[in-house]
């Protein structure tokens, strides 16, 4: 099945007691054992749902994967990864990567005798000559956040399975639709749910999905054990969210490309990131395994001024002023103090995410529309 078959129909059965087409939200905390140990393939629900089955199948089939772990959120998610790990292992990370998994790396697992670092993996030849005897696990995130670097998965993951080192990569930025890691040698594909996948900005959801059944055996495990699981009515929101994917992601794109160019050609804006110009740096690296380029564009001003950014991030109407991304709708935020601010400053300056950049996650709005608000919001700087 082609892509968008596969968002709709994979995994979903009508609901053999009453036809329903829709996924049932299993709104229960336990079932019936006809005697101890015997039941129908759910016994508590931390450990099984059956709403969460079919999104995890659904998930699965997305990825090209054969198994999915689905969970309350994509830190919770990250935290399943790092689990796999034990004291004084190391993980190498891209030095451009959200905010919240670099607080949980440092912060969290810090603490616990775990070594994060993070390092320029825009080369695959740098990413070789950084790795040490205590890496364990590279944490991959391509498009990157916010910056819109592009990392070359298939390079770094041949890297690493050369020396035995387990692969991770966040494709929340680019979503199934865009880009499958795991056809490119990745061990484990991270998604928050919430953004793309789930698309509407209604629900907090993550997930895991991979090849291997040890690897997924265990993540399974660690998803039971732990109990960082969402709850039905989560599962089902996503599951509904999947079945527009395709439709989004696309029209996300299309509306990106064209803002994109806007801003390019603006006389207040100054550096524009997004992948799709061929002057970037991962533009023929994105070429090759990503579909199209991405909704998100970053942009810095001119004027490098704060007070002008903040009035631009303020000044608009279409764009709303928030965290998060990937929705129906378009937002605008400050890396800088929302999404990145417990990176510390000077790791931030190194990659360019300067105190004025503005971050765009574009929508599905009408272009001429998203292009008016953002033109009325430059004209008052």
């Amino acid at each position: 099945m082609k892509f968008a078959t596969r968002a709709i129909h994979a995994g979903i059965e009508p609901d053999p007691s009453t036809g329903a087409v829709m996924t049932p939200i299993y709104q229960t905390s336990t079932y019936a054992q006809t005697s101890p140990g015997e039941h129908k393939g759910y016994e508590y629900a931390r450990t099984q749902n059956p709403t969460r089955s079919v999104l995890e199948k659904n998930l699965a089939a997305l990825e090209n994967g054969t198994d999915a772990i689905c969970f309350s959120s994509g830190l919770a998610a990250q935290d399943a990864v790092i689990k796999l790990l034990s004291a004084g292992d190391e993980v190498l990370a891209v030095n451009d990567l959200y905010g919240g998994s670099y607080r949980q790396m440092v912060r969290v697992w810090g603490q616990w005798g775990l070594k994060s670092r993070f390092i320029d993996m825009y080369t695959a030849a740098n990413v070789e000559n950084e790795i040490s005897p205590a890496t364990k696990l590279i944490w991959i995130e391509t498009p990157t956040n916010p910056m819109l670097n592009i990392v070359d998965i298939a390079a770094v993951c041949a890297i690493a399975r050369k020396h035995g080192i387990l692969t991770c990569v966040d494709n929340t930025f680019a979503s199934p639709y865009l880009q499958n890691p795991l056809d490119l040698g990745a061990d484990i594909v991270l998604h928050s749910a919430t953004k793309y996948i789930g698309g509407h900005s209604d629900v907090v959801h993550g997930a895991l999905i991979v090849k291997d059944a040890g690897l997924a055996q265990r993540l399974h495990f660690l998803q039971n054990a732990c109990g960082a699981v969402p709850g039905p009515q989560d599962c089902f929101l996503i599951l509904r969210g999947i079945k527009t994917l395709h439709l989004r992601v696309q029209r996300a794109c299309e509306n990106a490309a064209v803002i994109a160019q806007y801003l390019a050609e603006h006389p207040k804006v100054g550096k524009v990131y997004w992948p799709g110009f061929p002057m970037h740096p991962g533009h023929e690296i994105a070429k090759k395994q990503m579909r199209m380029f991405g909704g998100m564009v970053a942009f810095d001003l001119k004027s490098n001024s704060l007070e002008d950014a903040t009035k631009v991030m303020s000044s608009t109407e279409l764009f709303t002023l928030a965290e998060s991304l990937g929705g129906v709708e378009s937002l605008i935020g400050h890396p800088a103090s929302m999404t990145h601010a417990s990176i510390p400053r000077e790791d931030r300056l190194k990659v360019g995410l300067t105190d004025t950049l503005i971050r765009l996650s574009v929508g599905v709005e009408d272009v001429e529309d998203l292009l008016e608000d953002l033109d009325n919001a430059l004209s008052g700087i």
